[in-house]
């Protein structure tokens, strides 16, 4: 059994597509199809359903299947890395699922730490919400996930990195321009920009705790439309320091009450991790003291 094969029919399953992979992967298409085929032929059930207007999709046996099929090929990915340090010739991918704020604020301060040790070592990054880089985790699309403590497995091994806090966030020319720190209370004569994407539970919290209600204008689900908005003056809002402060013709103050989200690296096993992987949460515990 060809591990070839495992290696094709995960990437098809991973794009959706035989063209797109055949691309991707340099072949034919033909021999996509081919492999594909010559796997259910030898496994002797379907693992694709083939629909030219649904697409593609996994039968049900596909569906239990593909999990086993991907951790082999990570378990293959671990003995070439370790053979390659026994041999003192580093290789291997990593596969990190991330957040926006994450992939811009974090991962490239990890991967210049990482990089000057290991620049041999490959990257692939798939950026999506705390619920599908959970699920690409749990699924074993990727090896390693940004997640913000409380919103992830239980189960999964933590490798905490940073306390983000929430500010608020409003158009330079703002009367809150000149406060280090801005009072709950006086967000209730502001038009509000509730976020209802990844950290609208900690906004939440905060209105809670300081027993108000906010004056709502827009609810938003998109985190950099929401700074839009806020840099065209369209109301202020709150939000993970670690993001807004990046953005352009946007000012934030702390609020005086406090509230934060606690952002770390997650992975089903530490123990069970690839060599690089296992170095890579090393770097990471040192890269935010």
């Amino acid at each position: 059994m060809s591990f070839v094969r495992f290696e094709i029919i995960t990437k098809v399953v991973e794009l959706g597509s035989f063209t797109k992979t055949a691309e991707k992967l340099n072949m034919t298409q033909s021999a996509v199809s081919h492999a594909v085929a010559s796997l259910e032929s030898e496994l002797d059930v379907p693992l694709l359903i083939r629909d030219r207007k649904k697409g593609i999709a996994l039968t049900e046996v596909g569906q239990k299947v593909l999990p086993h099929i991907r951790e082999i090929l990570k378990r293959m990915e671990s003995i070439n890395q370790e053979i390659a340090l026994a041999t003192n010739l580093e290789s291997g991918v990593i596969r990190i699922g991330t957040f926006a704020s994450a992939s811009s604020c974090l991962l490239p301060k990890l991967l210049a730490r990482f990089q000057k040790k290991h620049p041999k070592i490959e990257f692939k990054f798939y950026e999506g919400t705390y619920e599908e880089i959970t699920e690409w985790l749990s699924s074993g699309i990727i090896d390693i996930e940004f997640v913000v403590v409380g919103k992830s497995n239980p189960d999964f091994d933590l490798v905490p990195l940073i306390k983000d806090n929430m500010v608020v966030a409003y158009h330079p020319e703002h009367r809150f321009c000149v406060k280090e720190t801005v009072d709950m209370d006086d967000l209730l004569e502001e038009s509000f920009i509730m976020p209802t994407g990844m950290y609208q539970s900690h906004v939440e919290a905060l209105f809670e705790e300081a027993q108000m209600k906010p004056s709502i204008r827009f609810e938003v689900h998109d985190c950099t439309t929401i700074a839009n908005m806020v840099q065209e003056g369209l109301g202020v809002t709150i939000g993970p320091e670690l993001f807004l402060k990046t953005q352009q013709n946007i000012k934030i103050s702390q609020l005086n009450i406090r509230n934060n989200r606690e952002v770390a690296l997650a992975c089903p096993s530490i123990e069970n991790a690839s060599p690089a992987v296992k170095e890579f949460l090393h770097v990471a515990q040192h890269v935010f003291e």
